[in-house]
């Protein structure tokens, strides 16, 4: 970790005491279950938040334009709630009530939609939504920081998104299920519902376990400079992992709406069932593999993870573009298993292990998480263009070239991140 020495050193003494960081305990068992039921059962809550609402929307007689209007204004202004989301993260000490406060809003949110979908409610839902779903992420890495010690952290993040993932794959079959026998409405009444077990799980974690001090990357008896946002800027290996989180995310995302668009001109008749098999399969992935990257990234170093994460992009746009049969196209949706294995630990990993000692942690991720936001919400706009003109293979291979420049910026400027010390 000497490349980031420099940025520790911006760290000084307050003249009030800062909060000391306690001796590392292993957190109890009561703590770590309490952790992973509250990732499972998020997960719940935003997976009512995806597709649902389109079909909610389509059956109350809502335009796609009205509805592209509401799902892009509320993107942009989650987009726009990264950064600062970050920072509030590292500025509280209690990031439990932060995660209490926002899986409350959420399920508030999913109310609003439920209760009457008429522009300016389901349009204020979403934007609370999003602005909840910015402080969740950063809490919830926040808390697994605070509670395991930094040589655990891997492993730590790699059963969040184990757990994550399952509960997308759960809350997908129950709330599908609730549509199809009650009301597409019934799908936000359960997803609301769903908050109640997640704030137990979370109060399951002990708060005193948690370390504030380690939560937001900071080191004991020091205190972030006064700017939140100094240090990251300037900050090579953090700007090297945006620069490819832009990359990856603006060739990530349009593939899986195409592939979509092309099962159903090949096979309309099972079009449904077949993207349903896109999405479960990497989940089935991310939930079987993920605490092993982690466990790996510890003995093997991030860098060598990272880079098969960001290489197996370019190779699925490349089978997308090559591969007739809309069967096979599942097949290779086990490519977007290893990256999203990969992605969901390394990314809050990197980031800890290039801010380690700052206090700018939640900051820095929220920071590299409106990167990725960037190339996302340019991404479809532009993918459409491609296929509309130049056919679906032009635009998956013109994908594939993005993600391939991603995985070179990877291998020539990104630096390993684990930290020398064992």
């Amino acid at each position: 970790m000497q490349a980031y020495e420099a940025l520790g050193s911006d760290v000084h003494h307050s003249p009030v005491p800062a909060p000391v960081s306690a001796p590392v305990h292993a957190p109890s068992r009561h703590s770590l279950r309490g952790l992973d039921g509250f990732n499972f059962f998020i997960a719940n809550i935003q997976t009512g938040f995806g597709p649902f609402i389109a079909v909610y929307l389509t059956a109350q007689a809502w335009t796609q334009v009205d509805i592209g209007f509401v799902l892009t204004l509320s993107g942009f202004v989650a987009l726009a709630c990264q950064v600062p989301a970050g920072i509030l993260v590292d500025a509280v000490t209690h990031k439990r009530t932060v995660a209490a406060i926002a899986a409350a809003a959420i399920a508030a949110s999913a109310l609003m939609l439920a209760a009457w979908p008429i522009l300016p409610l389901v349009l204020s839902a979403e934007i609370l939504h999003g602005v909840a779903s910015c402080l969740m992420t950063p809490a919830i890495a926040a808390i697994s920081l605070g509670l395991v010690a930094a040589h655990e952290i891997g492993e730590r993040l790699g059963r969040n998104a184990r757990y994550a993932s399952a509960g997308n794959g759960i809350a997908a079959v129950l709330m599908g299920a609730s549509g199809r026998l009650f009301s597409n409405r019934a799908v936000f009444v359960l997803t609301a519902l769903l908050a109640v077990p997640a704030l137990i799980a979370l109060f399951h974690i002990r708060s005193r376990e948690i370390d504030p001090v380690r939560a937001r990357g900071g080191k004991p008896g020091t205190q972030p400079h006064q700017s939140p946002l100094h240090g990251i800027a300037d900050n090579r290996g953090l700007l090297v992992f945006g620069a490819g989180m832009i990359l990856f995310s603006l060739a990530n995302t349009p593939m899986l709406p195409l592939v979509g668009a092309i099962m159903t001109m090949r096979s309309s008749q099972w079009a449904t069932v077949l993207i349903a098999a896109c999405i479960v399969v990497p989940q089935i992935f991310v939930a079987i593999f993920s605490p092993w990257v982690g466990r790996r990234s510890e003995s093997w170093g991030r860098r060598p993870l990272l880079i098969v994460g960001f290489a197996a992009l370019p190779i699925r746009g490349v089978l997308y573009a090559l591969i007739a049969s809309p069967y096979l196209l599942v097949v290779v949706q086990i490519l977007d298993g290893i990256s999203a294995a990969v992605l969901g630990v390394m990314v809050p990993l990197i980031v800890a292990d290039i801010t380690r000692g700052t206090g700018r942690y939640n900051a820095a991720l929220g920071t590299v998480g409106a990167a990725a936001g960037v190339g996302a919400a340019v991404s479809t706009t532009l993918a459409g263009y491609v296929n509309d003109r130049l056919g679906s293979t032009v635009a998956f291979l013109g994908l594939a070239g993005v993600a391939l420049v991603g995985v070179i910026l990877m291998l020539l400027f990104m630096p390993e991140t684990r930290p020398a010390e064992r």
